[in-house]
């Protein structure tokens, strides 16, 4: 009896199958990946977060504790960055809106606690020979969700944010500022922007959709 053989497969076809596994398993581990990396900056906020606020109700005078502990918790993540090696771009984020958070949970001033902080990141970023550019743009944007979240005046924490972080890294040096500056060029004017795409031009106060059409005169009046 004779044997059959095994024709070998057309060119492409196995390329292509594998090309679609390929694409499935850099899918789903990127997507574990993402959650995994959710929970650690999750993580991260609640446990600063936590720690501010139980402190700060420890004390009669949480506006001022509240700009003396804002730098040791910025010095505790920079240290910890300095054990591991890396993490400080990372965890500058998290760290700044858990700070902010922790801050408001006590009527502190929050305002104060994001300038402190983005500022603290910046330098931090510096210290240890990390992006201070990328670090100063993760801490704004803690900031910034911050103040989402605890209904703080959303477009003045992103001012103040912006402004901590350009100081910050004025000091340093002006490459730092000139890159710090081009990172976060816009960040306020999104801010407004979206504010503003909450409240239409026509129900805004004084805009001009209100502004009444003056009567038109009838021909020979």
């Amino acid at each position: 009896m004779r044997e059959k053989k095994t024709e070998a497969p057309r060119a492409g076809t196995s390329t292509q199958a594998d090309l679609g596994k390929v694409g499935t398993v850099v899918k789903d581990g990127v997507t574990r990946s993402l959650k995994g990396l959710n929970e650690i900056e999750a993580g991260i906020v609640g446990l600063v977060r936590g720690t501010v606020a139980d402190t700060l109700k420890l004390t009669a005078d949480a506006a001022g504790m509240s700009m003396a502990l804002t730098t040791e918790v910025m010095k505790g993540a920079i240290k910890a960055t300095e054990e591991v090696g890396t993490g400080l771009t990372l965890s500058a984020k998290s760290v700044t809106k858990g700070l902010i958070m922790g801050v408001g949970d006590v009527g502190g001033d929050v305002m104060t606690a994001a300038s402190l902080t983005v500022e603290g990141a910046v330098r931090g970023a510096a210290e240890v020979g990390g992006d201070v550019s990328v670090a100063a743009r993760r801490a704004v944007d803690g900031a910034i969700e911050a103040g989402r979240e605890i209904g703080a005046n959303v477009e003045e924490l992103a001012k103040v944010a912006v402004g901590g972080a350009i100081d910050a890294a004025a000091s340093i040096g002006t490459t730092a500022a000139r890159s710090v500056k081009e990172i976060l060029i816009g960040v306020v004017e999104g801010v407004r922007e979206v504010a503003g795409a909450a409240f239409p031009a026509g129900q805004a106060k004084g805009s001009s959709a209100e502004k009444k059409t003056p009567p038109r005169k009838e021909p020979g009046a």
